[in-house]
């Protein structure tokens, strides 16, 4: 066995041992971007932590991490030691971890073919010190491409995937395909989120449909797999997001609140 042989395997022993000090690893996903995944990947895990759970949430976007900005971390940097990467703590129960968090520019765009990904990804799953955490958020770039196929087989007893969708057929019909994808690949869906599902006037609070609705319910109920529910627009959720606070952080009566909160407690329970 040479060297990188024996790296490789090194490695993995670490990957594995990290991993199994989590009880619960849930990767958040969509069949294409501009669903709401990464809003929705947030708040469940900042709700998480809130609610007195230990929550790391890690952002395997490579291309575009954009977790750091909406939990307001984005001026902070990892730590290295000798025993790995010690995440950015973002509350006492939420810790996180993204491309974002090394010092690259953010302007700059990163060009890199699959195995590099790849191999970023591995390192924050076998060098990150997690320690003991209740919940592990992964945000996956939408599709099912390297980035998302290299999570699912890297991370061992993978809890399952939760799908996030907007109600527009074209939206659900990658849903659809993520689906299949994660059938595919032996992981347990533990549901569709349908995001966007009505837009929320600002002025008279009454829904409007938007993007239409009940496409992600209906995907889920043919697919045979749980709907965990809707999530509807409201403007707080853009400005929270770009301002860098969790829309769910202080919000407990708005519809979205309500809806979010409601997910979480399906979540929580599927894994008990």
């Amino acid at each position: 066995m040479d060297n990188t042989e024996i790296d490789r395997s090194e490695q993995d022993a670490r990957l594995k041992t990290k991993m199994s000090r989590i009880k619960n690893k849930i990767i958040i996903m969509s069949g294409k971007g501009g669903v709401g995944k990464t809003t929705v990947a947030v708040n469940i895990a900042h709700a998480l932590a809130a609610s007195g759970l230990k929550v790391g949430i890690l952002d395997t976007d490579i291309h575009g991490p954009n977790i750091a900005k909406m939990l307001g971390i984005e001026k902070k940097v990892l730590c290295g030691l000798d025993g790995g990467i010690v995440p950015v703590e973002v509350t006492p129960n939420l810790f996180a971890v993204s491309m974002a968090l090394t010092g690259y520019n953010p302007d700059q765009p990163v060009i890199w073919r699959g195995p590099m990904k790849m191999g970023v990804i591995k390192q924050f799953l076998s060098d990150v010190i997690w320690g003991n955490l209740d919940y592990l958020i992964i945000d996956s770039p939408p599709g099912t491409g390297d980035e998302p196929l290299s999570v699912c087989q890297l991370i061992p007893d993978v809890t399952g995937a939760v799908i996030v969708t907007t109600p527009q057929d074209v939206a659900v019909l990658d849903a659809r395909k993520t689906v299949l994808f994660a059938h595919q690949l032996n992981i347990p869906v533990l549901g569709v989120i349908e995001n966007m599902s009505g837009l929320i006037c600002p002025h008279c609070k009454k829904e409007i449909d938007l993007f239409k609705t009940g496409g992600g319910e209906k995907a889920a109920r043919e697919l045979k797999v749980p709907f965990l529910g809707k999530i509807p627009i409201e403007p707080e959720m853009v400005i929270s997001g770009d301002d860098g606070k969790p829309y769910i952080s202080g919000r407990k009566e708005t519809k979205a609140a309500l809806a979010i909160n409601d997910i979480i407690k399906k979540i929580i329970k599927k894994n008990e």
